[in-house]
């Protein structure tokens, strides 16, 4: 098949960026329509008169965003879910009578081009009468009071400190000196204080790691799939990803091993529960990753998302007591524990860059909301987030529960569950015919929030994985929700 490009050596843009902007603009002009075969890079790399990496580069970043897929042993194809679709923004009307000066586009930059080419991050504001939306906690059973009360005490002492610029850009020293001890005695995490930076959110740790630590152009390997926001800060810093599968016993770490040129940088893990599968990274594995790890000089990000709730067995120790060569920087954040808009993280890591990551986050903002912090270091201290913590796991667990026998009861040997019995959601997979996008349209008709699991694959696309987050919905809304989807014609 031949595709009418046109390429400018002459150009100060790159030719494998003009090649992506090219076979971008076809697709969502219609030339290339959803499903459509594409040329191999070898044909088309003749074709244009091209190096074959130009070509691969190019398609590699269509992949990574949804333009392509890739299907084994039959080639690449037109996606049939473009992200662009709802960012074409509607056309606003110049009010009558006022003329509007002409002015040169403006010009982004290669951090600010690379946001405009994906997909809208904010979800549509849309709201469902049953949402199985995942990662959001149970509001209803977060102890306010306490936390009311706890504000309350810092805003009466009026310390002067709590409203000026922090000291220090790691963060409030007893909240670290709280969250450490938290991280020793919960999840077997070895560290210090001075370790510990805290930072709004996994998201800004995320981002601080790959600006301070990747290069554009440089590899970082992740779960495949894997948690679409670490996708987007690797991507906004130009980074080129290594997609690694992942079964029942996590990331398939063999797969690092068997690369022979441009190793990865950066690795990003879920270990303890894998986004979106649930799989738990078994002990050979991460013996295996950390060797590997210290071997080739690559860094670990351990994203530790949820691992606070495990039912039924013991939480399982972090991937980063296990290192032995400070090879991993821990991830953790309260959004999950305690309340999203909350906006408190943490990174535990290794001496060697810490004094780099917090000047980053210096740049970013300078330091976390103070009151905050004083709150919640008296919250951990008090022993007030060990007991909300063992009362969300029972809670967690009774609904977790419910969401499983009622996709058992309604779906029978339809439903396939996956992962552990762990975390704040569930992934299943549903028999049917239907496409992704149709499952989700019926149940919205039906007042049902779905999210598919497809979004977050990269290379490797199942269809009808439907991930189902069950912590803020009762046991009675879990059961009705899943008796509407299985009253659709599905």
């Amino acid at each position: 098949m031949e595709i009418a490009i046109t390429l400018d050596n002459q150009s100060e843009l790159p030719l494998h960026r003009q090649l992506y902007e090219e076979l971008r603009r076809s697709i969502l002009s219609g030339r290339l329509a959803p499903g459509q075969r594409v040329p191999s890079t070898r044909t088309l790399a003749v074709s244009l008169g091209v190096s074959r990496a130009t070509v691969t580069q190019s398609y590699e970043q269509l992949l990574s965003e949804g333009y392509f897929q890739a299907v084994t042993g039959s080639g690449t194809f037109v996606g049939r879910h473009l992200p662009d679709d709802l960012l074409r923004p509607a056309t606003v009307k110049a009010a009558a009578g006022v003329a509007r000066a002409a002015r040169p586009s403006v010009r982004l930059s290669n951090y600010g081009a690379s946001l405009a080419d994906v997909e809208a991050f904010e979800p549509s504001g849309q709201e469902s009468q049953i949402n199985f939306c995942y990662g959001r906690p149970a509001f209803d059973a977060f102890p306010l009071q306490q936390w009311r009360r706890l504000l309350l005490r810092h805003c009466r002492t009026g310390q002067r400190a709590m409203l000026d610029y922090a000291l220090d850009s790691l963060g409030y020293e007893p909240l670290r000196e709280a969250i450490a001890h938290h991280l020793a005695r919960s999840r077997a995490v070895v560290c210090q204080a001075d370790q510990v930076i805290i930072v709004s959110g996994s998201q800004q740790a995320l981002d601080l790691i790959t600006r301070v630590l990747v290069e554009r152009g440089e590899t970082v390997a992740m779960e495949d799939p894997g948690y679409l926001g670490a996708r987007r800060a690797f991507l906004a810093q130009g980074a080129k990803l290594l997609p690694v599968p992942v079964d029942e016993a996590g990331m398939m770490v063999e797969y690092l091993a068997a690369r022979q040129t441009a190793k990865p940088k950066l690795i990003h893990v879920t270990p303890s529960h894998q986004f979106p599968t649930g799989a738990v990274l078994s002990l050979p594995r991460r013996l295996e990753l950390l060797a590997w790890a210290a071997q080739s000089g690559a860094m670990i990000v351990e994203d530790d998302y949820d691992s606070e709730y495990r039912y039924g067995s013991r939480p399982i120790p972090a991937l980063q007591g296990l290192d032995q060569s400070e090879s991993v920087i821990y991830v953790g954040t309260f959004s999950k524990m305690m309340f999203p808009a909350l906006r408190l993280g943490y990174m535990v890591v290794p001496r060697s860059v810490a004094h780099v990551l917090a000047r980053a986050k210096w740049l970013a903002d300078r330091h976390a909301p103070m009151l905050e912090q004083y709150a919640l270091a008296d919250f951990i201290n008090e022993g007030h987030l060990e007991r909300h913590l063992r009362r969300m796991r029972t809670l967690y667990d009774q609904r977790r529960q419910a969401l499983v026998r009622a996709l058992k009861l309604h779906f029978g040997e339809r439903v396939t569950i996956m992962g552990e019995s762990a975390g704040m959601h569930l992934t299943a997979r549903l028999q049917t015919k239907l496409s992704d996008e149709e499952i989700i349209r019926r149940a919205e008709e039906a007042g049902v929030g779905l999210v598919s699991a497809r979004v977050y694959f990269l290379k490797s696309c199942w269809n009808n994985e439907y991930i189902f987050g069950y912590a803020s919905l009762s046991e009675r809304r879990i059961q009705e929700g899943v008796r509407r989807l299985a009253g659709l014609p599905i």
